[in-house]
């Protein structure tokens, strides 16, 4: 196991399990451990410290599951269960490890749930109404402030974190509205935490926000469409990424299923399209690897991953590797 650089681990919703792969030092995958674990697995997360894989269960009985990570053999073992209080489309923890947050998008609500020292999530001690499909969650880096999305009602919620209690408090204002009919989805900090990527799902484009660090709040600063040449159908835009450098983003489309490609200003944080490559059927999650080199993209409906080499000079993709996973895999976690 000495040439590992990492661990991937993939969900699925269909065959109810979690599969393992390692990372070789040259990019290539290699299967370890499936997991089964039963029922609708889709979003995941990781402890900050890389010991704890958290996944949610979207089918009854409604839970996240808390699985350690071996770092030396790769395998995961279940380390126990605590309820969630509705279906999660997004789960995330806070900087510090401390506190789990999701999102529901059926329930129309956020959650927060303590993570003890032992990386065991509790029940939930928190639960905050949402405007529609409420989607995604995430700490900002500081860990002073949270953001999440609302998809139905079109708004990112902007909330105060007390990072000693895990407390969310509504920021003034509470949210920043989306453009009528975009629907937020997913957001990604860029590492100099002034710069937000919003994909929005209903019309697959991205805004760039400025984020106050000392405030919380959101600015609107560009707005441009991640679809391909020619697209006419309706778009279903899932899942964006940063490199960890922050010079390139990427984002995919599930009807098209193409992956995105921008380069972004280091001044500015602007985006430019470099272009789009084909990818896996109804790509809803994707992954970067921590050295920035490779793209890790699944399929929903192909049941296949395929790994793509980085250019690190121009962000083009180019297919290393395609290998079958479980059935309807729709979220990676890598772990460094």
């Amino acid at each position: 196991m000495t040439s590992k650089q990492g661990l991937v681990f993939v969900s699925h919703a269909d065959s109810g399990d979690v599969h393992s792969l390692a990372l070789e030092h040259d990019g290539t995958l290699r299967p370890l451990q499936v997991t089964p674990l039963g029922g609708t697995l889709m979003p995941m997360a990781q402890s900050p410290c890389g010991r704890w894989l958290y996944v949610a269960r979207r089918s009854e009985p409604l839970a996240v599951l808390t699985l350690a990570i071996d770092r030396a053999s790769g395998q995961l073992h279940l380390l126990g269960e605590a309820a969630l209080p509705a279906s999660m489309a997004y789960i995330s923890t806070d900087q510090t490890g401390r506190y789990l947050f999701a999102a529901s998008y059926q329930g129309d609500l956020l959650s927060v749930s303590p993570i003890a020292p032992d990386g065991l999530v509790g029940e939930a001690q928190q639960t905050i109404p949402t405007g529609r499909h409420a989607h995604a969650i995430v700490a900002t880096p500081s860990n002073h402030h949270v953001l999440a999305t609302c998809l139905g009602g079109g708004q990112v919620l902007q909330f105060h974190l007390d990072a000693s209690t895990g407390q969310l408090t509504p920021n003034d204002p509470p949210a920043w509205n989306a453009r009528a009919g975009a629907g937020p989805r997913h957001l990604r900090f860029h590492r100099n935490g002034r710069w937000v990527y919003l994909l929005n799902e209903l019309d697959a484009s991205i805004d760039l926000l400025h984020f106050d660090p000392d405030t919380g709040l959101l600015m609107h600063r560009q707005s441009l469409s991640s679809l391909p040449p020619g697209f006419g159908g309706e778009p279903w835009a899932a899942d964006l990424h940063l490199t960890p450098d922050g010079r390139f983003l990427y984002s995919c489309e599930r009807r098209s299923s193409t992956l995105a490609a921008f380069a972004v200003n280091q001044t500015s944080g602007a985006l430019a399209l470099l272009g789009h490559m084909p990818t896996e059927t109804q790509p809803r999650g994707f992954a970067i690897t921590p050295d920035g080199r490779q793209l890790l993209a699944v399929g929903q409906s192909s049941h296949h991953l395929s790994r793509y080499a980085i250019d690190t000079t121009t962000g083009a993709l180019t297919l290393q590797q395609r290998l079958p996973v479980g059935q309807n895999p729709n979220w990676i976690e890598i772990s460094a």
